[in-house]
């Protein structure tokens, strides 16, 4: 893959977005809220009903189930429990967060009578699509990962000593740096392979929207305390992601129809 004409495309991609910060904000309120969220849950409820959640017997239960560090409180075993699958929901949000600009793309592009240009340049399919993955992906983990740092600020000023210690491991960091946007890549990939099939981008957003709900219902299970994936399980699946992704992107390459698409849009 050359550099040169895929890193226009990138870096054209983004300016674009920076003419249009706006599409930006329900990023960021998403990402507000899904910080926020937990500290008020975890921490606040408890604090204004003045009921520990150890005290919760069944919560006690489901916090075995990630072996805690000894030293830690059962209050702060509880919130390691429950910030850990509040993680997991931020690093959703790039992928959900994303999903209206990928779905406009093409769509867009189609709409704006700039599509045509662009596939006349000798930019190679897997670049054109790769490239707008990318750019509709870039900032909206920017955002996801200074929520993080957010996220992880917040542990260290509210939650029980050690707390934060104890969510910074190597399963943390494969979440953040693997799962997270791979994730991410595959929903949009799968978008962008609607988008070019479409003239409707909200068909393509729902589409990228159904790849994230396996691991939602991933996060739903380890909440319900039926099994919990380790720092290999989740590494594997980290790896597994990132391969579906190299096969969605081939084949959205091989859909995509350039001189197709120009006659059947019209």
């Amino acid at each position: 893959m050359t550099r040169g004409p895929f890193a226009v495309l990138f870096w054209k991609e983004l300016l674009e977005l920076s003419r249009n910060r706006g599409a930006l904000i329900p990023v960021i309120i998403v990402a507000a809220l899904v910080i926020v969220l937990p500290f008020g849950i975890v921490i606040g409820i408890p604090d204004m009903t003045g009921e520990l959640l150890s005290q919760d017997a069944d919560l006690m239960r489901l916090t075995r189930t990630i072996g805690g560090p000894e030293g830690l409180s059962p209050e702060g075993q509880v919130q390691l429990f429950l910030f850990q699958q509040f993680l997991v929901l931020l690093l959703l949000m790039p992928a959900t967060g994303a999903m209206a600009l990928a779905a406009h793309a093409i769509v867009g592009e189609k709409q704006a009578r700039t599509l045509e240009p662009l596939l006349a340049t000798p930019i190679r399919t897997m670049e054109l699509l790769v490239a707008k993955v990318l750019g509709a992906l870039a900032p909206t983990l920017a955002i996801s990962l200074v929520g993080v740092v957010l996220f992880g600020t917040g542990l260290g000023v509210f939650a029980e000593p050690g707390v934060l210690r104890a969510m910074i491991n190597a399963r943390t960091l494969l979440l953040v740096l693997l799962v997270g946007p791979a994730t991410a890549l595959l929903s949009l990939q799968a978008a962008m392979i609607v988008s070019s099939r479409v003239n409707d981008a909200r068909t393509a957003q729902q589409v990228g929207v159904l790849i994230v709900l396996p691991l939602t219902g991933l996060v739903v299970a380890q909440f319900m305390g039926l099994f919990w994936l380790s720092a290999r399980e989740t590494a594997v699946l980290g790896l597994a992601i990132l391969g579906l992704w190299v096969i969605v992107a081939i084949a959205s390459a091989a859909l995509f129809q350039r001189e197709a698409i120009l006659t059947r849009w019209r």
